[in-house]
């Protein structure tokens, strides 16, 4: 099992920025792709951006430009750069990893992230 937790969200004002961790422990040499989604009251949870084990980065089109996926692996954590914040950045923010051949998929507990404007 692959287990998840994040950290670093808070309180920013707009145009400001945040990192968010998400530390992986378990069978992490088993994550195929790992990243983030975030979901806004009354509304679904999206992905924000995700990386495979390969590297290969993905981002939905609202954050392209702004935020920025990268990962320690001998850290065996996420990191979620989010620069140029905007109120509607506002969320829980989730990560999410899929591992042992996308057979399996873990979620972290969430971290807030409320920007004012």
């Amino acid at each position: 099992q692959v287990q998840l937790v994040e950290s670093g969200g808070g309180l920013v004002q707009a145009g400001g920025s945040l990192r968010l961790s998400c530390a992986a422990s378990g069978s992490t040499g088993s994550i195929n792709l790992i990243g983030w989604y975030r979901q806004a009251p009354g509304k679904q949870r999206e992905m924000v951006a995700t990386i495979s084990s390969g590297g290969t980065t993905q981002y939905t089109d609202s954050v392209k430009g702004r935020f920025t996926i990268s990962r320690d692996n001998a850290k065996n954590t996420v990191y979620l750069q989010m620069n140029s914040l905007k109120p509607e950045d506002t969320a829980v923010y989730y990560c999410n990893a899929y591992y042992r051949s996308y057979s399996y998929t873990s979620w972290g507990q969430g971290t807030r992230v409320t920007v004012s404007s």
